[in-house]
């Protein structure tokens, strides 16, 4: 399973009631002025870092699973070590953790986190991250995936750095099908009434569907988001699809219970090793692309020892190690060939795999969101969940 599978497993049943008890911590009294996110760097002399992240989410060494090559060599190189924790398994819950420390002006005991782009967002938005000081992250500056550079939440990057990256399009077994899935709207033909799947989560299904009306997702309007309800209601009528699911869908289309769905394109790299029938798709009306990001807590510790290792993972050939084992987009593209010029065939492959280095003409069809505000999130989230069943 992979590492976003995994968080859809582990975190789909209780985002969305999460999300609306979350909604309201955006209140202005919970903000944190930029004078007052910085603690006492203790960097120069405590050569360490705590850095939180998602299972499954890092490189391993083939024979042991508790050592992870590219941070052992980080702390050859630096000097710096680093506790490791898989903490995090759903957005909302870890936001749970570490909101009651930064709504009180307290460390959270992190140095560094990922999360989601649209946590990212509500993170920013709140002033409880610190902006990284690029002076000290030539890598970032120089091999950060210009598509990625400047989300709506976050212009310029300056409070996140994104550790892997995805999109969101279709899934689909082309052999059991018969044919191929270029458009969101095939995904509505009759004969895959009661085959089709969506996802479940509020964030990571709206874009795609809206993309599918014309939709500019970069500014797309409460009426826009209504009419995609809407729509999906009247599939449910019609028991066209067959279920909204978290990572469910992995199972279902390797199984045949499910033709075609809605999908992560890295948990299908995985798919397509067992199955190679399974196709992912960026429709032609285009599809999300999502980041996972870096950023540095409030009044952490060690600010300059996370941005260190945070430009260490853009240096291409770290980047590549990393991208080939977790089968995301990675956001380094000199990476590309780095593993290009492996003598590996299997990792010289990977080079050539759009879903982990997209080639121009997929690239015009990717589309980073405009997020879900903090004072659209409480309605928004009602009608979809209302929809889903959550």
């Amino acid at each position: 399973m992979s590492r976003r599978g995994l968080l859809r497993a582990l975190g789909a049943a209780g985002a969305g009631a999460a999300g609306l008890a979350l909604a309201g911590c955006g209140v202005p009294a919970a903000f944190v002025q930029p004078g007052d996110r910085a603690g006492r760097d203790m960097s120069a002399r405590d050569k360490s870092l705590d850095f939180a992240n998602w299972p499954l989410y890092i490189d391993v060494d083939d024979d042991d699973a508790s050592k992870r090559p590219t941070l052992e060599a980080f702390t050859k190189h630096s000097g710096i070590s680093v506790r490791y924790t898989e903490e995090i398994n759903d957005n909302d819950e870890f936001f749970g953790k570490i909101s009651p420390a930064l709504m009180n002006r307290q460390e959270t005991g992190r140095d560094l986190i990922v999360v989601s782009d649209w946590m990212a967002a509500r993170l920013v938005a709140l002033g409880w991250v610190q902006a990284m000081d690029r002076d000290r992250q030539p890598n970032v500056a120089r091999y950060l995936d210009p598509q990625l550079l400047s989300p709506a939440f976050d212009k310029g990057r300056l409070h996140s750095v994104p550790w892997q990256s995805g999109i969101t399009g279709i899934a689909y077994n082309r052999r059991k099908l018969g044919r191929e899935i270029r458009h969101t709207e095939d995904l509505w033909a009759a004969d895959l009434r009661g085959k089709v799947t969506l996802l479940s989560g509020l964030d990571e299904s709206f874009s795609l569907l809206m993309q599918a009306d014309g939709v500019d997702i970069t500014r797309w309007t409460a009426n826009d988001f209504h009419r995609l309800c809407d729509r999906v209601e009247r599939l449910v009528r019609k028991k066209h699809l067959r279920r909204f699911t978290g990572n469910d869908y992995i199972k279902d289309l390797s199984t045949g219970d499910v033709l075609a769905c809605q999908a992560y394109s890295g948990d299908v790299i995985q798919l397509q090793a067992d199955n190679p029938d399974i196709e992912f798709v960026v429709p032609e009306e285009g599809a999300e692309l999502w980041a996972e990001s870096l950023m540095i807590p409030n009044l952490a510790r060690h600010k300059r020892n996370a941005e260190a290792l945070v430009d260490y993972y853009y240096e291409p050939e770290v980047a590549a190690e990393l991208a080939a084992w977790v089968n995301y987009v990675c956001p380094v593209p000199a990476a590309r060939d780095v593993l290009a010029d492996s003598k590996d065939e299997e990792l010289a492959a990977l080079a050539e795999d759009p879903l982990i280095f997209p080639d121009d003409d997929m690239r015009k069809r990717l589309v980073i969101s405009r997020d879900i505000t903090s004072e659209e999130r409480p309605e928004l989230t009602e009608r979809w969940n209302a929809i889903v069943g959550l």
